[in-house]
């Protein structure tokens, strides 16, 4: 028999060798590119971010110090921090074969973004953006200095990102909501944001919401702010992000970025408008969105405001993932079908999606999505994928996307078989780059020189971005001697070159061309030359703004009425209204702008609205008036609405809009008529009434409310002899014998517990007193809270539960779908089964590998997503709540792994402890097997 097997093999090993091996794909990109494994570790180790230089090569922030208090056993290590390598392929082969380290910092602590301009690095690794200058060309810096500081979110992904410099030659920075950020430009202006957002790490202080900035506005989350390049003139340009990871600025000035959901399957790619508010938080950063959310409301669009007033429109809500790096190729370097592309990198969906932005009214919805490139086989956005133990197809991990000085994409790749919770699994740190290329032509770098126009010129056309910018600054010095070779670029058909000419035009005071653009044919050519108009010659703005109102282009209209925000009233006034007579109520883009361009008027614009749209009947309305209506809830219009609300001639849509808009009114007036709908309306109205009244007493109206009580307004209360026996426990001079009862009392109730668990925190039990005190507490039936107790307390499942035994189990689809219906269907959504406390699973697929997720089931408190971190709240009446915060401020929102919120005074809270801890129990709490989980991981992965 074994000379048989020996004789099969040989045979089949013949038989192989004499057949075409086909080599697996290194990554999935359209028929006409092809993928080079560009360079790979040692080389370079977990790139977080990548920039292309003006000699072609590829600049990489490394971040293998990356949380190491979460990330601490055993992974590399660089003692003297984190590093800036330099790749370059020398010898024109298409790899890299050379790699040097420009710096390495002790302040370098996982730095999450790099530009490359000319002889400036400019790195950012908060609490600092720091600039790098390389004074005599030997690739190592000769000064360092601190650009601007203060942003939160030190080592963590949630802080701040990646610079890119604009075509206004000014710097667009992008942070995530791991505040606070207090960031002072070199004005002295300040910058201050927050929100509720608090993540456990060593380096944190409290994230403070609804704090206000020096221009009187409140900034939440996470925002993108725009600088000169001395540092002066800081300012917000669009906030309430979750976790942008980094922003797009195109050559019209267009940004572009995709923002990270709080594990719901809603991650968004959007257009950002000037001045919006992107909506991830409450208007303030006081609460969250599942705090917010309204009955009846979709996940997706509630989990981005999207049904109420004053949000940017979210743009493509596209699910699950991590989205991280973006840029938009602007040159036809891998054929003419991919200019104008935007690529969006996800880390989550091993994936770069690819967009073709299509104008539709004053705005992009970015509704025709691609799977450009990635590690999986795609067929319609559904991953072909089968697990298989030597399957690494999911580390693929894309951490940014750049476009080299030759046009080929370069992609980072993290390369780990996890993403999000803060974690990594490969120790080595290893990481990759791609180079995506034509297959039908050799893209050759060239050889750009900056000391003659038309070098600078070519170096203006340049695909890179940085490289555009270190020629804009050089064709800047020339001045005069510039502008006939730029009035030469406005004849480029690439409209992309001539929007690059139109501002160095602009700059240079050329108003007179620039302006005859404000009425071109191309809208995206017609809002550059606005755009560059408004900045260089702010004086003049109405006279621009007028003349661009000539123009049919929506999209203009709308950036009218953003720059017009901060002008005078009664010179803007009769602009505005030639805006609104274009607006027809369908276009969100156009709503939007105008509801940020009339922010600021909003009280003495409604009568005015009224009277243009000569209207006294709210019965009446327009839509296009409706619109504007609920868009600024103007505190006059309470009345009118109170009508629309009571209108049998209205639909059902269009009254419960109305009753949005006046429960955003914060009077007192408001709050009395909504009071009224409750007491004397139909049933549909009562119900709507009673929530916003619910609502709105825990914010905006609390102080018009304070005799009015919800029917689900009762906080929980504390026994007096549960108190009286953790006092026994807090008095040092208790006796043994007292402390012990004390502790079989307490540990008899799950409130008890509780106490028990602050008590151990606290360190006022001795480890005796815990182990006397485990005997007890495997009475717990809450698993949560059994879970929580088994971190303070010596108490232990029957068994513990191995990884290596569950990779092994042939797992059944079927047998997981009903084991996770029952186990995981009480917090999260699975197949039918809708619930919101932990992340919707079913999209899990398309984040995790199979590995992934048996050591996210395994391990719950590895990796907490954030936004999924517990507290203990304890009231000043003495109860305790164990759970979720969804709400900070005036009023705190404790969300309970069985579903119960508590809205919750903060006057009535004594303290508040922030846990390491997740919801979710270990599985062995749940008596789940191995067996059981690979069935599970088997159903969530789909194989």
């Amino acid at each position: 028999m074994k000379c048989q097997r020996l004789l099969y093999l040989l045979m089949l090993n013949f038989a192989c060798s004499t057949q075409e091996r086909q080599e697996p794909a290194l990554l999935f990109v359209p028929d006409d590119l092809e993928v080079t494994l560009w360079a790979e570790s040692p080389d370079f180790y977990n790139p977080t971010n990548i920039d292309v230089d003006h000699r072609g090569r590829v600049w990489v922030t490394e971040a293998v110090n990356y949380r190491d208090f979460r990330n601490s056993d055993g992974h590399m290590v660089h003692e003297n921090g984190d590093r800036v390598m330099i790749l370059e392929d020398s010898n024109g082969d298409g790899k890299a074969d050379k790699s040097k380290v420009f710096v390495q910092d002790a302040d370098l602590r996982s730095p999450l973004g790099i530009a490359v301009v000319g002889n400036q690095v400019i790195v950012s690794c908060a609490p600092h953006i720091l600039i790098y200058t390389d004074e005599n060309g030997d690739d190592l810096p000769d000064k360092k200095e601190i650009f601007l500081t203060g942003f939160g979110g030190r080592d963590h992904d949630h802080g701040l990102h990646a610079g890119v410099m604009g075509p206004d030659d000014k710097w667009y920075f992008i942070v995530g909501n791991a505040g606070p950020h207090e960031v002072q430009d070199k004005d002295g202006w300040t910058l201050r944001s927050g929100s509720v957002y608090n993540e456990y790490t060593p380096y944190a202080q409290e994230n403070i919401p609804n704090q206000k900035s020096d221009d009187g506005n409140v900034y939440t989350g996470g925002l993108v702010i725009r600088v000169n390049p001395d540092g002066t003139g800081m300012e917000v340009l669009s906030h309430n992000y979750r976790n942008a990871f980094e922003v797009a600025v195109d050559s019209f000035g267009n940004m572009w970025h995709s923002d990270n959901d709080d594990q719901t399957a809603s991650c968004r790619t959007t257009w950002l408008m000037e001045g919006s508010n992107a909506g991830f938080f409450s208007a303030t950063g006081e609460r969250t969105w599942q705090a917010d959310r309204r009955p009846g409301q979709t996940v997706p669009l509630a989990h981005w405001h999207q049904y109420d007033p004053g949000v940017l429109p979210a743009g493509d809500i596209y699910g699950a993932g991590s989205p991280t790096g973006i840029v938009r190729i602007e040159g036809d370097e891998l054929g003419e079908s991919y200019r104008g592309m935007l690529l969006s990198a996800d880390a989550g969906r091993n994936i770069i999606f690819g967009y073709h932005p299509k104008l539709k009214g004053a705005g992009f919805p970015l509704n025709q999505r691609e799977a450009f490139i990635s590690s999986v086989q795609i067929d319609n956005t559904n991953y072909i994928w089968h697990e298989v133990e030597e399957d690494d197809s999911k580390w693929f991990r894309p951490s940014d996307i750049a476009v080299g000085t030759e046009g080929a994409l370069y992609v980072a790749d993290w390369y780990d078989p996890i993403v999000g919770g803060h974690r990594m699994m490969d120790k080595v740190g290893h990481g990759k780059i791609y180079k995506i290329h034509p297959k039908s032509k050799k893209l050759s770098a060239p050889n750009l020189e900056f000391g003659h126009l038309d070098g600078l010129i070519a170096a203006l056309k340049n695909p890179a971005i940085h490289v555009r910018a270190q020629a804009r600054k050089k064709l800047l010095e020339k001045g005069a001697e510039a502008i006939p070779s730029l009035i030469n670029l406005l004849e480029d058909p690439n409209p992309f070159f001539k929007a690059r000419s139109i501002w160095l035009l602009a700059a240079l005071g050329q108003i007179e061309t620039v302006s005859s653009y404000l009425s071109h044919q191309n809208p995206a050519l017609a809002l550059t030359a606005y755009r560059a108009l408004s900045q260089q010659d702010a004086s003049n703005l109405l006279q621009y703004a007028q003349q661009a109102l000539s123009s049919s282009h929506p999209i203009l209209k709308a950036e009218v009425a953003i720059s017009l925000r901060d002008h005078s009233w009664e010179l803007s006034k009769p602009l505005f209204f030639s805006i609104i007579d274009d607006f027809d109520g369908e276009d969100p883009w156009l709503l939007h702008a105008l509801g940020i361009g009339l922010k600021a008027h909003r009280e003495i614009v409604y009568p005015l609205l009224l009277n243009h749209f000569d209207t006294n009947n709210p019965e009446k309305w327009p839509i296009s008036l409706s619109k504007l209506v609920w868009e600024l809830h103007p505190t006059p219009s309470a009345r009118d609405l109170a009508v629309r609300i009571n209108s049998s001639h209205l639909s059902q849509e269009e009254r419960m809009e109305s009753m949005t808009a006046l429960a955003f009114i914060p009077t007192q007036e408001a709050a009395d008529l909504m009071r009224g709908y409750y007491e004397n309306s139909d049933l549909s109205r009562q119900s709507m009434a009673q929530w916003w009244l619910q609502f709105r007493k825990t914010n905006e109206w609390s102080a018009y409310l304070g005799d009015w009580e919800s029917p689900t307004a009762q906080l929980p209360t504390e026994e007096p002899e549960l108190l009286t026996q953790k006092e026994v426990l807090l008095d040092t001079t208790s006796t043994e014998s007292t402390r012990e009862s004390a502790i079989q009392f307490l540990a008899s109730s799950t409130q008890g517990r509780l106490h028990l668990v602050q008590l151990a925190i606290g360190e006022k039990l001795s480890k005796e007193e815990k182990e006397r005190a485990a005997e007890e507490l495997h009475a717990e039936i809450s698993l949560p809270v059994k879970s929580l107790l088994a971190h303070h307390f010596p108490i232990h499942p029957s068994r513990k539960l191995e990884e290596a035994r569950v990779v092994k189990v042939k797992a059944s689809k079927e047998e997981g779908k009903i084991l996770a219906i029952r186990h995981c269907g009480v917090c999260h959504s699975v197949g039918e089964i809708e619930n919101e406390i932990g992340p919707d699973l079913r999209q899990i697929h398309q984040k995790f590998s199979r590995k992934g997720l048996i050591e996210a089931i395994l391990e719950p408190d590895a990796a907490v997503g954030f936004g999924s971190e517990t507290y203990l709240v304890e009231l000043e009446n003495g109860a305790i709540l164990y759970g979720m915060l969804l709400s900070s401020g005036p009023v705190v929102t404790v969300l309970e792994s069985n579903g119960k919120r508590h809205l919750v005074p903060a006057e009535k809270i004594k303290q508040r402890k922030q846990l390491r801890h997740s919801l979710m129990p270990d599985p062995a709490w749940m008596d789940l097997s191995e067996t059981e989980i690979a069935h599970i991981a088997a159903y969530l992965m789909g194989v």
